[in-house]
């Protein structure tokens, strides 16, 4: 009876430990399967020398320093007209506002090339607005322009969600104590709203520039792969590909890589969490 007795809660225990390491496994292979890629791409780019020797490949060092310039360009771009509208939809309630936070959210979940189509298609030469564009002498298509433009379009909803949720969560009443005080509208926003949405305004800056470092298909219909001019790191990656130079591929590929999960360590680490919820809807 004893015997029978102890090993109940034994057989249950066993019982438990199936499930769990059927997940453990399924996790690991999940894992693999995920990450194993990604590690294969950096370790050949250190270990076959792509990496250790990218001082040497011109063409990646060219298009590591056009995608800092129009990545830090598109980031400014994005806070100039991103962080007014996030404040708005934060704290406004309007008729309508659903359908702008749709549009807002529209080129999250659209192809980049259709993206890029859209640019063009509006700012092109024979674009909706070409004709007003080409009279003052302007032309924006295939120009390093245009890439600060494609890079904007697909990340600026990053910037706006998290920004637009960091602002949501802080309650009223901070601020309306420093109206009572006499504080100015912008005084509270510069002293209150934005100090306590910091976190949200860092991931979103954090997530934007991460895109806009990564932004391929928007890039090429819009601004061409033009060396130099618009090719961007993750162009070289493809042009180099298909040149047949697969170290500068390997090398530009890898960069991009460390600078993505520097990114996401960074958003884990400093707690920065709701940035990563951005997709779902957040």
């Amino acid at each position: 009876m004893a015997a029978r007795h102890a090993s109940g809660p034994m057989a249950r225990r066993r019982g438990h430990d199936w499930p769990t390491a059927g997940l453990a496994v399924l996790a690991l292979l999940a894992g693999l399967a995920l990450g194993l890629p990604v590690l294969v791409l950096v370790a050949r780019a250190i270990f076959g020398g792509a990496l250790l020797h990218v001082g040497e490949l011109g063409v990646v060092l060219d298009g590591l320093a056009l995608s800092l310039v129009t990545t830090a360009a598109s980031l400014a771009l994005t806070v100039l007209i991103g962080l007014p509208l996030a404040i708005l939809l934060a704290r406004r309630s309007f008729r309508g506002s659903a359908v702008v936070e749709a549009i807002v959210d529209l080129p999250i979940v659209l192809p980049p090339s259709v993206a890029g189509l859209a640019l063009l298609l509006l700012l092109g030469r024979r674009g909706l607005l070409g004709d007003p564009l080409e009279a003052i002498g302007m032309e924006i298509p295939f120009t390093t322009l245009a890439v600060v433009l494609a890079q904007t379009f697909v990340s600026a909803p990053f910037f706006i969600r998290s920004v637009r949720t960091g602002i949501a969560s802080i309650e009223r009443d901070l601020e309306d104590a420093a109206r009572v005080d006499g504080a100015a509208e912008s005084r509270v926003l510069a002293a209150v709203t934005l100090p306590l949405a910091s976190a949200a305004l860092a991931a979103g800056l954090v997530m934007s520039w991460a895109r806009s470092l990564g932004e391929f298909g928007a890039t090429i219909m819009f601004a061409g792969n033009v060396e130099g001019r618009t090719q961007t790191l993750p162009l070289v990656v493809y042009g180099e590909f298909q040149a047949g130079n697969l170290d500068a591929s390997i090398a530009a590929a890898a960069i991009l890589v460390l600078a993505a999960f520097g990114v996401l360590v960074a958003v884990r680490t400093l707690r920065w969490g709701r940035a990563l919820d951005l997709r779902s809807g957040a």
